[in-house]
């Protein structure tokens, strides 16, 4: 596997990761996901978005109410 078509498949499992985060995702999408995309890419991006989410959520608190 080239770099170029690595970095695709990431940029790829990143763009499906992140509709489904917000809920966009169409049916189409997600059937052609499945036969394209690693599973573990899945859940690894998740992952990461998971904790930038958390940690935008914790800043934000941090921010609006000072200790």
């Amino acid at each position: 596997m080239s770099a170029r078509s690595t970095a695709l498949t990431i940029l790829h499992t990143v763009k499906a990761v992140a509709w489904s985060f917000i809920g966009l995702r169409g049916s189409k999408d997600s059937e052609q996901n499945a036969k394209k995309l690693n599973p573990l890419h899945i859940i690894a991006v998740a992952l990461v978005f998971i904790f930038l989410f958390v940690g935008a959520l914790v800043l934000l608190v941090n921010w609006v109410v000072p200790t």
